[in-house]
């Protein structure tokens, strides 16, 4: 889920931190040819440091500098290996994530932005409020029989909920067509794929087709692509409406959903009225500075659904959905707050 940097965790109202350039990445101007491709534009060239990024994270990721870059930040700046965002060597082939005692494998973590984190963070990811949503997630899920995740990118959430409960049946939706491969191979060397179906698909507006790179050429596999970028080498992606999984979801167990969807969410809940109805599942949601919460609210409390800001440690208390110039997570839930303590949730 979205980028938080630390903090208390009963301050909900912090100046924005790391992270806030992902919610500037907007469709670029028609007729601009340097803007017809995302990467192109003044946001997607920023972020890749003008074309050097992938050039300096690859040999940081070389074992002589990799060490050199870990010796010279340990003295100048050791809270910045903290952060997980320094590049991790090459020669490591997989880092193990830890929740609640449960463990779970993930690839990569030279080229994947979540296993990079685990990977500094000893298996944990070091940003508080993201750590408590994983766990968070891992609650929510050990009672769940279905899990449904939107935008998994490389499928920490999916791994999660199948390594905490052995019984669950997932669905991963991811729609960067490289990054779909990473979340195939972490679902099999965690040997889940045969709970677990992937979903190489959008989920939102059914009449709409999107356009996503084969490759990308980021420094890094990319968390941050949605529906509305634009890329001239786009192949098209469909999209199909939450609402189709409402009769193949089973009736009964409790059902989690996971959506991050970059700004897209709304498109998400309007598509899946009948899923809500039906199953009423807990969500937990990336909302970013900028969202229209009073839309998600009106899509979503007919159903009777609170509203609850993840903190770093403990969940706020339900009110209306505002977007947080920090944090970004929500979780969505029909559960009273008795409910989701004996879930061993915090309520702050």
């Amino acid at each position: 889920m979205g980028q938080q940097t630390t903090g208390t965790g009963a301050d909900w109202t912090r100046a924005p931190g790391a992270g806030a350039e992902r919610s500037a990445a907007v469709p670029p101007a028609p007729g601009d040819d340097r803007q017809d491709d995302y990467r192109s534009g003044p946001v997607g060239r920023r972020r890749s440091w003008y074309g050097t990024k992938k050039h300096v994270k690859r040999v940081l990721g070389w074992r002589l500098p990799n060490l050199a870059m870990r010796g010279a930040v340990g003295l100048a700046a050791p809270r910045l290996r903290g952060t997980g965002r320094l590049p991790a060597p090459v020669s490591v082939p997989e880092v193990v994530g830890r929740v609640d005692g449960a463990e779970y494998v993930m690839l990569r973590p030279s080229r994947c932005v979540v296993a990079k984190e685990l990977y500094w963070g000893g298996g944990r990811r070091p940003q508080p409020a993201d750590d408590f949503a994983v766990r968070l997630f891992a609650a929510a899920a050990r009672p769940a029989a279905t899990m449904l995740d939107i935008g998994a990118y490389t499928g920490l959430f999916t791994l999660v909920g199948t390594a905490v409960n052995s019984e669950l049946r997932a669905h991963a939706f991811e729609i960067v067509p490289e990054v779909y491969h990473a979340l195939f191979d972490n679902c099999v060397r965690n040997r889940v794929l045969h709970r677990t179906t992937l979903h190489h698909v959008g989920v939102g507006d059914p009449a709409v087709t999107i356009g996503m790179p084969v490759r990308s050429g980021d420094s890094a596999l990319p968390c941050f692509y949605s529906s509305e970028l634009r890329f001239r080498d786009g192949v098209p992606i469909g999209v199909v409406a939450l609402d189709s999984f409402t009769d193949r979801t089973p009736v009964g167990g409790r059902v989690l959903l996971k959506v991050d969807v970059e700004g897209t969410e709304a498109s998400v809940f309007e598509h899946g009225q009948g899923f809500l109805a039906a199953h009423r599942p807990d969500v937990l949601c990336e909302v970013l500075p900028g969202a229209d919460g009073e839309r998600l609210r009106e899509l979503l409390e007919p159903h009777g659904y609170r509203f609850h800001l993840v903190g770093e440690r403990a969940l706020a208390p339900a009110g209306p959905i505002v977007p947080h110039e920090r944090f970004r997570d929500w979780f969505f839930t029909t559960r009273e707050p008795a409910e989701l303590e004996g879930l061993g949730i915090p309520m702050a």
